[in-house]
């Protein structure tokens, strides 16, 4: 059992729900952060939805929850603060914008790396919100950055 009373199945790394906040303080603040099972996240309230991912930038370990919401090729992203590297709220996937160099009229494109940041499922139940990390079997390159010594946030004990 974790300190926070839930339980974890340690067999299939299948996570239990975590009530992180009320629905109405992330709707004033738009986000907010919160530890699930050792696991530093941001949650993110934008356009009406709600979306949860690893708190540091698979890039450089950048804290994504002091960064800026934009859109980019009609995708909401969070900017990392530290070098502005772009992470769609929704799938985690790292974009940058490319140019064909042969080419001299083509415009610059928006184009995806493919998924770098671990996103986790978010739910609402009774005006809570809890949070579910994910149990994808595939390394993310936020991984890296999600435990350890690069935790930002302060434990209370």
């Amino acid at each position: 059992m974790d300190p926070d009373g839930s339980e974890q199945d340690p067999e299939t790394k299948k996570y239990s729900s975590v009530c992180v906040g009320r629905e109405e303080d992330i709707k004033k603040s738009e986000r907010m952060t919160a530890v699930v099972h050792d696991r530093e996240v941001v949650i993110f309230y934008h356009g009406g939805e709600y979306h949860a991912m690893d708190i540091r930038c698979y890039h450089s370990g950048g804290p994504l929850h002091l960064g800026e919401i934009e859109e980019f090729d009609g995708r909401p992203c969070i900017v990392c603060p530290w070098h502005k590297y772009k992470i769609t709220l929704a799938t985690g996937e790292g974009l940058y914008q490319s140019i064909n160099p042969k080419d001299p009229s083509a415009k610059p494109k928006w184009c995806s790396k493919g998924i770098k940041q671990r996103i986790h499922t978010v739910t609402v139940d009774n005006g809570n919100i809890y949070v579910t990390l994910s149990n994808e079997p595939f390394k993310c390159d936020s991984d890296f950055y999600a435990t350890g010594i690069f935790k930002v946030i302060q434990s209370s004990s």
